[in-house]
């Protein structure tokens, strides 16, 4: 098919063109981005007990390692996005993914709790840059209706990949050694690493928005509609006109974003607050309900896979309705699902159901919450919206786990737990709403460089 010399808003293009390969190949490439950083994440957890026992250490000096990966993070996502904009979202994905890579080989050597502790902040960084930019490449190479659901389709691999880690390290360690552990999640990602060197493109609507040459812009059309020639077109997007000349944080926090910024930090912050904290310490909450630890453990597992039912089932409604009412609906029936688990003493079978029905809500809108971010901003702001809002929950999930031992401490009943962990998820299901208010009204955009 020939298109006669004209403007193509590719953004539109994508939108009215069936999924190519090319782009099932983009999203399994982030999908196995994500499968390994999450495998990473985990690594340290189930490496723990040998490191103990090997080193002599307690778990106290431990968990200054630990905490020094969640630091690094929590830095990364502040950093990745803000370099992704400024620089490309190609060149610091693959740049962070070695960085945590190498980190992750070389944890396998340390030797002390310093030098561990130091590793894990560089493994952490390359993650906490590499997690969010994977997430908005995915959404730039999607038709907008598909996004929220194929976006939160690769966030299921996080969940994969810890699962995975608990799969291999069983294999592993016993045969190899702790530090295996780490090898494996330090290769994997080199080698998808120099994979995405070849494979993947740059977003187009990055490459429109900063005014490439139209032939670079063409070239990745054609892996996308290898049927129609592009000879003479001129490409725009579809962009806020308030954001043209503005990058990175000055989009997000700009007069129109501002709002909309302020209420996805706030909404991100408690629930990965409630996320880390159930995550942390479910098993021992719901021994509290009166069942059995080996209950606890099966109860806790319907928690995380209601969590994957609520991801694509959250994804696929906030393709069809209005997203913040989506994820803000959610989150109340999760308020409502843990206040009932909280209630629930000597009923094995609503105590499952409550876990379930919590794990599809709360869940499912944390891995919702990407999306919702990255549909919020423009290409000159996605990857820094996207990466900072997750730096700002990461301070919820760094306290998260911290309140539960205190409430576990003053032995707060367990019902009450659960009541006071209703409280910010209806904070953020409030936030959510609000931001229905933020416009990110946007109109074609064009692009003086990119004159054929």
């Amino acid at each position: 098919m020939h298109l006669p010399s004209q403007t193509i808003d590719v953004k539109q293009f994508i939108d009215n063109r069936s999924f190519s390969h090319y782009q099932w190949l983009v999203i399994a490439l982030c999908f196995l981005i994500l499968t390994v950083d999450a495998y990473d994440i985990a690594a340290i957890g189930y490496a723990a007990p040998s490191l103990i026992g090997e080193w002599h250490i307690t778990k106290a000096q431990l968990g200054t390692a630990m905490s020094a990966g969640v630091l690094g993070m929590t830095a990364g996502a502040l950093l990745g996005g803000a370099l992704s904009d400024w620089s490309s979202p190609k060149r610091v994905l693959i740049i962070m993914m070695m960085t945590s890579a190498i980190g992750s080989i070389l944890t396998a050597l340390a030797g002390s709790v310093a030098a561990l502790a130091a590793l894990r902040f560089i493994t952490g960084l390359g993650l906490g840059a590499a997690m969010p930019v994977a997430l908005t490449v995915v959404y730039e190479y999607t038709p907008t209706r598909r996004g929220p659901l194929l976006v939160n389709f690769v966030n299921c691999g996080v969940m994969l990949g810890a699962a995975a880690c608990g799969l291999i390290a069983a294999v592993l360690v016993p045969a190899f050694g702790w530090a295996s552990i780490f090898v494996v999640g330090g290769v994997v990602p080199l080698v998808l690493a120099v994979v995405s060197i070849f494979v993947l493109s740059e977003p187009l609507r990055f490459m429109v928005s900063r005014g490439l040459p139209s032939e670079r812009v063409a070239a990745v059309l054609r892996r996308i509609a290898p049927d129609t020639s592009f000879d003479g077109a001129h490409f725009v997007i579809s962009e806020d006109v308030e954001t043209r000349g503005k990058q990175g944080v000055s989009v997000i926090l700009s007069r129109g974003f501002r709002f909309g910024t302020l209420m996805l930090w706030c909404a991100y912050f408690c629930a990965a607050f409630v996320y880390y904290l159930l995550n942390g310490w479910m098993p021992l909450l719901l021994r509290g309900s009166g069942v059995t630890t080996s209950q606890a453990s099966f109860i806790t597992g319907l928690f995380s896979l209601g969590g994957m039912a609520g991801t694509l089932c959250l994804g696929w409604l906030m393709g069809r309705f209005e997203k913040n009412s989506v994820v803000a609906i959610a989150v109340a029936g999760g308020a409502l699902a843990i206040w009932l688990l909280g209630e629930q003493k000597g009923s094995l079978m609503l105590l499952a159901v409550s876990t379930f029905a919590a794990g599809v809500c709360v869940n499912g809108a944390v891995m919702s919450m990407a999306a919702l971010a990255a549909s919020f901003y423009p290409t000159s702001g996605r990857a820094t919206g996207v990466s900072w809002m997750t730096g700002m929950g990461r301070f919820g999930g760094m306290l998260g786990p911290v309140a539960g031992g205190l409430m576990l401490k003053f032995n707060l009943d367990v019902s009450t737990v659960f009541s006071l962990l209703a409280i910010p998820l209806l904070i953020q299901a409030v936030a959510l709403w609000l931001k229905r208010s933020a416009t990110d009204g946007s109109a074609p955009v064009e692009y003086p460089s990119n004159l054929a």
